[in-house]
């Protein structure tokens, strides 16, 4: 990407923007600032399970989506991007509570606990009239480069 970094607020949205993940499915990151996102997917048939409502890893992935991205500006992610480690999912748990047939969902996702080496989210996902479709939260662990295992001779 030349001109913006990838990292910061404009950068990210226009990595998200041309994501073929994110283009496959209709997810549109609406907002990201460090600690908190807000992201959308609008209903379409081929995201629904055969009942007719939205698939369950549609809404899975839209909680997974929103609270990476309320870390992507966070100072311990930038901190680890620099030292060439990572932010690891190491637990996400969605509780379902309505279903969605129709119209648009959005996820507010928030980071609750930034530490050192653990961190803790949480997203809800409401439909278009603000009722709950879903609650998720995350566990997140920082692992500094000198721990990651390097593909292809990297050290």
């Amino acid at each position: 990407m030349t001109g913006t970094d990838r990292y910061s607020r404009d950068g990210i949205l226009a990595y998200a923007e041309n994501f073929p993940f994110f283009r496959l499915i209709g997810l549109e990151i609406l907002h990201v600032e460090p600690g908190r996102s807000r992201t959308r997917i609008t209903h379409r048939e081929d995201l629904t399970q055969p009942a007719g409502i939205m698939h369950g890893g549609v809404i899975a992935t839209i909680i997974d989506t929103g609270i990476a991205h309320a870390l992507l500006m966070t100072d311990r992610f930038l901190e680890l991007r620099q030292e060439r480690g990572a932010l690891v999912s190491v637990d996400l748990r969605v509780k379902f509570l309505r279903p969605v047939s129709e119209g648009a969902i959005e996820c507010e996702a928030t980071v609750v606990k930034l530490g050192r080496s653990v961190i803790h989210a949480e997203a809800v996902v409401t439909d278009e009239r603000g009722k709950e479709i879903a609650r998720g939260d995350a566990t997140y662990m920082a692992v500094p480069g000198s721990r990651l295992e390097r593909r292809g001779g990297e050290s």
